[in-house]
């Protein structure tokens, strides 16, 4: 390296940093990655061959494609809730039922790891809900207890017909949630 290149900008890697945990912060990013790991141990038990001494143990099962099959699919829901966060619900409860599925094709779901895996991050991608922008106003502990459509008689939002209730049941018109025969 010559004196006459420049130096690495120190706070280059600071921006990427923080550029990549602002990305991070918008998506099931920790689920992802589960979801993503619990693939490559059900795929490669299946295949592994196992030396002790002199003797090697075969781990392989009949059912040695299924759980090729199965830990593809598991690496690509890990991939695509990463990219495509709105996909989010159906990548889970597909990772915990291919979970599931894993145990008894694949040697127990990758020795237990896989299945664990695969369940822990199939329940975070379908209990992750985006975050409210940071701009967003009325997100304190004070609005929540009046965000009821009766409630609000302040603003005017107590009104029947700004109600979204089409049950008839509202506090608003007098309705105690009994319904008439007549």
């Amino acid at each position: 390296m010559s004196a006459e290149t420049p130096a690495a900008d120190p706070g280059q890697f600071t921006h990427r940093r923080l550029q990549f945990r602002a990305w991070r912060g918008t998506r099931p990013f920790w689920a992802g990655l589960l979801v993503l790991l619990s693939g490559f141990p059900i795929m490669y038990f299946p295949y592994a061959h196992l030396q002790v001494g002199h003797l090697t143990l075969a781990m392989s099962t009949t059912a040695g494609a299924g759980s090729l099959i199965i830990g593809v699919l598991l690496v690509v829901l890990g991939v695509s809730l990463w990219f495509q966060k709105h996909v989010r619900t159906f990548a889970g409860v597909a990772a915990i039922l291919l979970g599931l599925v894993s145990l008894p094709v694949s040697n127990f779901g990758g020795f237990i790891v896989g299945f664990l895996l695969a369940l822990v991050g199939g329940a975070m991608a379908v209990s992750w809900a985006p975050g409210a922008p940071e701009g967003a106003e009325g997100t304190g502990a004070g609005q929540a207890a009046a965000s009821g459509p009766w409630l609000d008689k302040a603003s005017g939002a107590g009104d029947v017909s700004e109600s979204n209730d089409l049950s008839g049941t509202s506090p608003a018109n007098g309705a105690n949630g009994r319904h008439s025969a007549g």
